[in-house]
């Protein structure tokens, strides 16, 4: 679930995906999203020839952290309506069947340790800049969370140009390196772009404005990273989102460069993802099954008559 698509696909136990659907996401609205989400879970069930009451269990994937006291969304700036109370709780009402919420950018560092590049590899990160910026931490092959959820919350990192408390929602290292950063500093060079796209499209014919901005671009990720290597010394860095994986042509040489003359020891690989905008999705498949297993064996046990 993000600002831009919704994607959401039903697999069985094995992890074969049986149906799959894509749409633009109606985030403008808590409520339009939550009739979108539900409305799309009843359409692969239906095509899957099955009931609401065949789903074992559904995993969201959402920007932000879950706040579990008040059921309310935190630091997800491109969910409107989701930071208020109860707002994650209506997600029930989706399948009807159990489910977990997790961060979207977790989840993607969970299918780039399953399917992708951080296969086999013990300690990396998936940093994802696009609408948002966010991190997953892989430490020991394993997801790591943090105290409350918020561990790889980077958008916060005070990376960028003016005061780190101006724009509390959305975070100083997002406020410049996002999307919405890009052309913000596209505009302020007298270029007109309507998207990051544009701006990158751009440099690449060669346009010395959209190659300044690149090249700011390019800095902002390798201070951010600075303090990611600094602190967690991963082996790679698998860079998605729109920004960090259809840019990374013209960020990854720029970036390695600018990382190797700020940390202590040689910089970590840096690569873009390859599952590309389904990562997530494939991550939330990953982190699904063990669980959707075990609820499985755990119901035929209950049913199961004694001896």
């Amino acid at each position: 679930m993000g600002r831009a698509y919704v994607r959401l696909a039903l697999a069985d136990l094995v992890g074969d995906i049986a149906v799959r659907k894509d749409e633009p996401s109606r985030a403008g609205s808590h409520a339009e999203l939550v009739v979108q989400l539900t409305e799309l879970a009843a359409a692969v069930v239906t095509e899957a020839g099955l009931t609401a009451g065949d789903v074992t269990l559904a995993v969201f994937g959402t920007p932000g952290v879950h706040d579990k006291e008040t059921g309310a969304l935190r630091l997800a700036p491109n969910l409107p309506g989701w930071e208020l109370p109860g707002a994650v709780e209506r997600l029930a009402d989706v399948t009807g069947s159990p489910y977990i919420l997790e961060n979207d950018v977790d989840l993607a560092a969970v299918g780039e340790g399953a399917y992708g590049l951080g296969e086999g590899v013990p300690h990396f990160v998936y940093v994802s800049v696009g609408t948002g910026i966010g991190m997953g931490v892989v430490i020991d092959g394993r997801l790591y969370r943090g105290a409350r959820g918020a561990a790889g919350e980077i958008a916060y990192l005070p990376v960028g140009e003016g005061d780190p408390s101006a724009d509390l929602r959305r975070g100083m290292f997002e406020s410049v390196a996002s999307a919405d950063g890009v052309t913000a500093a596209a505009a302020r060079l007298g270029m007109v772009a309507e998207t990051a796209k544009d701006v990158f499209d751009a440099a690449r014919q060669g346009d010395a404005t959209a190659l300044k901005v690149v090249s700011a671009e390019a800095d902002h990720i390798a201070h951010a990273l600075a303090g990611v290597v600094a602190v967690l010394d991963p082996e790679l860095v698998v860079l998605g989102g729109g920004i960090g994986a259809q840019a990374a042509d013209l960020l990854v040489g720029p970036v390695t460069e600018r990382l190797a003359d700020l940390v202590a020891l040689r910089p970590p690989r840096i690569e873009p993802t390859t599952l590309g905008a389904d990562a997530v999705l494939l991550g939330a498949l990953a982190f699904g099954l063990a669980t959707a297993r075990d609820l499985v064996f755990e119901r035929a046990v209950a049913v199961s008559p004694p001896g």
